[in-house]
């Protein structure tokens, strides 16, 4: 059998599967058992304990669980609603300021936890119901909690980057540091768009009634809320940008000192502590499981000589080389509608890393663009994940045509991002050039 039509029946069976229903982690270590047993010899299956045990053993995975760890008590600290209090009291008074100061606090959440769901779910249960209740229009109101949340695995720490890095071989620290610029501009833009959306549509956004706008001292007062997130994001990327310390070791770091910020606002206890570690389990053994199964899925390709025939093939095209990363770079935004970012990651990198090499791309800047590209994905009707994550806060009067019609804004605002990042790779690549070895 060619090795062109055993790639189309593994590239079938595995879509197949997944679009059942089947779980992605059951769906590669079947398909990878059936193409080892089919295609090569049944002695090869010992790969699959070998690769299981390669990959637990890798050091740079320990800072997946330290960045989950330090969002699971993030959650419940009390931060994210006191830098909510701060901003409302700063930016109450304009046009869509509220919905402005829900980016803003996503921004900075973003650059303490790594992680969507914090932004996303502590928006939608805090932010939610005071814009609505000013009157702000829902899909504005629902566009910036998403806006917000996606910023999460953009801004650094970012537990995609930390997969993608690990697979690609590329610097964990400089492919965070490359995330900030990109992220920050997002933000921007997107506050950009509800100040000209609101001053547009002064309904959309209406600005608090000066009886209800705090006072100068009491703006000044709320800044301490500030102080915490600040000195946690020092920390974590400062530490990372000045070569202090390794990403893992960051993680660790973060974790204390998310700890710290729990403690200082009363919200460390036992309970806390126990919801955040169970957790912290949780998603850690979900992502594991999918990083044990994608690398057999790789491991599996190796063996058949799949990932050299793809490879050849699209390296062999009589085209652009822009043209070949275009239909990368197009596969991971359709697969970023259905399915999740960490198997996407573990899928396409082994085989896109090699292709990027091959055709003189910096891999490094591909790591950031391919992130932003998942992002994309992540915000895509009909499955984008971020979607489901503001559906499940719960709000009765949001349906999911509401948010899927929130989606459209953002998408685009992080596509013009996307755009920037490809079209002037130093937005993304100075600040990673500057570090400290």
């Amino acid at each position: 059998m060619s090795i062109a039509l055993v790639t189309l029946l593994i590239t079938v069976g595995l879509l197949a599967l997944i679009m059942s229903g089947i779980p992605v982690v059951f769906s590669l270590l079947f398909i990878t058992v059936v193409g080892i047993y089919a295609f090569a010899t049944p002695a090869s299956l010992f790969t699959i304990p070998v690769t299981t045990f390669i990959t637990l053993i890798k050091d740079y995975y320990l800072a997946v669980s330290t960045f989950i760890f330090m969002a699971a008590i993030l959650q419940f600290s009390g931060v994210a609603s006191g830098l909510y209090d701060m901003f409302h009291k700063w930016m109450g008074g304009l046009r869509g300021g509220l919905a402005m100061a829900t980016v803003g606090v996503s921004t900075i959440l973003a650059a303490a936890t790594g992680s969507a769901s914090t932004a996303t779910v502590g928006m939608g249960m805090v932010a939610y119901p005071e814009m609505r209740n000013r009157g702000y229009n829902k899909v504005l109101a629902i566009g910036s909690i998403l806006t917000g949340g996606i910023l999460g695995p953009l801004i650094p720490p970012s537990i995609p980057m930390i997969i993608l890095a690990s697979l690609g071989a590329i610097s964990i620290g400089k492919l965070f540091i490359s995330g900030i610029i990109p992220g920050l501009l997002t933000a921007a833009l997107y506050i950009t768009y509800i100040g000209v959306t609101c001053w547009l549509h002064p309904g959309a956004g209406p600005a608090l009634p000066p009886d209800e706008r705090a006072s100068w001292k009491e703006k000044y007062l709320s800044l301490k809320e500030v102080i915490l997130p600040i000195v946690l994001i020092f920390l974590v990327l400062g530490f990372i940008y000045l070569g202090v310390c390794t990403p893992s070791e960051a993680g660790g770091i973060g974790a204390l000192g998310a700890m710290g910020c729990a403690a200082v606002k009363r919200n460390l206890n036992w309970k806390n502590l126990k919801d955040a570690t169970m957790t912290t389990l949780r998603i850690n053994a979900m992502i594991f499981w999918v990083v044990i199964g994608g690398g057999c899925f790789s491991a599996m390709l190796g063996i058949i000589g799949v990932n050299h025939f793809i490879i050849d093939t699209l390296t062999g095209l009589e085209v652009d080389r822009w043209v070949i990363l275009g239909m990368m770079l197009f596969i991971v935004f359709v697969m970023g509608m259905f399915i999740d970012p960490t198997p996407i990651t573990i899928i396409c990198i082994p085989i896109f890393m090699p292709i990027v090499i091959a055709l003189g791309f910096d891999p490094l800047w591909f790591g950031l663009i391919f992130t932003i590209d998942l992002l994309i994905g992540f915000l895509t009707p009909p499955f984008g994940v971020a979607l489901f994550y503001f559906k499940g806060v719960g709000h009765a009067d949001v349906s999911m045509w509401d948010i899927y019609k929130a989606s459209i804004s953002p998408t685009i605002i992080l596509m013009i991002t996307w755009f920037i990042c490809i079209i002037f790779p130093q937005v993304g690549m100075w600040l990673p050039s500057k570090m400290i070895k």
